[in-house]
């Protein structure tokens, strides 16, 4: 049988699926293995040292760096509260003493009688690494994080902003071609998973930021409401890291795109279970996708254990979407896959692919023009 290989978005119901979950210093792991752990539970914790502020002393008491040691009056490895005296110099027979009063807390780090600085390191930032996927504890990386694992159905999206966010899955367009506009977001929808139709729009964005939305699924987004969202033009190949109060997951694309039934009808299906999403994408090297991880509420025969679908696998009968016009977010199965390369109406040769629209049409496009919808 014929066959070839195309990049594609996973939409399954079940398969099982692993996460590698770690600090980014060395720190404690706080779990075990073979332990159950839920999306929001704290899996690994570290501190990371806090920031360094430089004080130049001599400056501000008006003596020679070589004075500043005998100044001192806290020492180094000493702790200093905000608000206490820190420096004092000797003055003049006692008088015209100079002071400074510590502007932060922390710990004194060195005392330098060379240059008179002295170096107060701030309160340490807890680092705290979450399970995010809700599953079972496979492996303990001492010291560094754990590897989780749990029959899920997964979603892959085209885009997304923000990062990992938690809730429960609850529809909110009652058809995918719907757009997801403001009216359909009441005040009950805080910290849930919201699923659009087609396109969301800017003040329905705005509306899920104020009721506090854990997150948006959607068909598509409108380059300008996505630009009054971010504050600015998106000009970067990684997302992820945007802080503009919800997660956003784009299922198609840009414009007024329905959400592929496939996805839709297994999102309605999942509707009322807990969730993770993470809306960081990379479009370059080393590309990641969106996704959205619902842990299976029903126990998974054994013998189904950690199966995984062969990645990229085209062949007929393999479900497909149209990415490039005149048939863009159209989707079908692969009809027939020929082996030599045919005459495109631009009068370039490429290799293409015969496909069986949903709606019965069969169309030939370029093989570069679809993306493998993944079981």
């Amino acid at each position: 049988m014929a066959h070839a290989y195309t990049p594609g978005l996973k939409v399954t119901a079940r398969t099982y699926h692993e996460c590698r979950r770690t600090l980014p210093i060395p720190g404690e792991v706080i779990v075990q293995q073979g332990d159950r752990v839920q999306s929001s539970d704290v899996v690994a914790q570290a501190n990371l040292p806090g920031d360094v502020t430089p004080l130049n002393l001599a400056n501000l008491l008006s003596v020679s760096p070589a004075d500043v040691p005998a100044c001192m009056l806290r020492g180094e490895g000493e702790r200093i509260e905000k608000g206490e005296l820190l420096a004092e110099s000797q003055g003049i027979f006692g008088f015209f003493k100079s002071r400074h009063i510590a502007k932060v807390s922390g710990t004194i780090e060195s005392v330098s009688k060379v240059t008179g600085q002295v170096m107060v390191r701030g309160e340490p930032q807890p680092v705290r690494v979450l399970a995010y996927l809700a599953g079972e504890v496979l492996e303990v990386l001492p010291r560094e994080g754990v590897v989780i694992g749990a029959h899920v159905s997964f979603v892959q999206g085209i885009f997304g902003i923000g990062g990992e966010a938690f809730g429960t899955i609850r529809m909110a367009c009652p058809e995918a071609d719907q757009d997801l506009t403001e009216e359909l977001i009441p005040d009950d929808m805080r910290g849930q998973i919201v699923v659009g139709g087609a396109r969301v729009t800017g003040t329905a964005l705005r509306r899920a930021a104020d009721v506090a939305v854990s997150a948006i699924i959607t068909g598509g987004i409108d380059d300008d409401d996505l630009r009054d969202l971010l504050g600015h033009d998106l000009g970067v190949a990684i997302t992820g890291g945007e802080q503009v109060g919800l997660t956003l997951v784009l299922t198609e694309g840009f414009g007024t795109i329905a959400m592929a039934q496939r996805t839709w009808q297994l999102l309605e299906s999942r509707a009322g279970d807990r969730a993770a999403v993470n809306g960081a994408t990379q479009i370059r090297a080393g590309v990641q996708r969106p996704e959205i991880l619902i842990p299976l509420t029903q126990p998974v025969p054994d013998d189904s254990h950690k199966t995984h679908a062969t990645s990229g696998y085209l062949e007929i009968g393999s479900p497909v979407r149209i990415i490039r016009d005149p048939y863009f977010g159209l989707i079908g199965t692969v009809a027939a896959l020929p082996e030599q390369p045919h005459r495109l109406p631009s009068g370039s040769m490429a290799r293409v692919l015969s496909v069986k629209l949903d709606a019965g049409e069969d169309v030939v496009v370029p093989r570069a023009n679809v993306e493998l919808l993944e079981d």
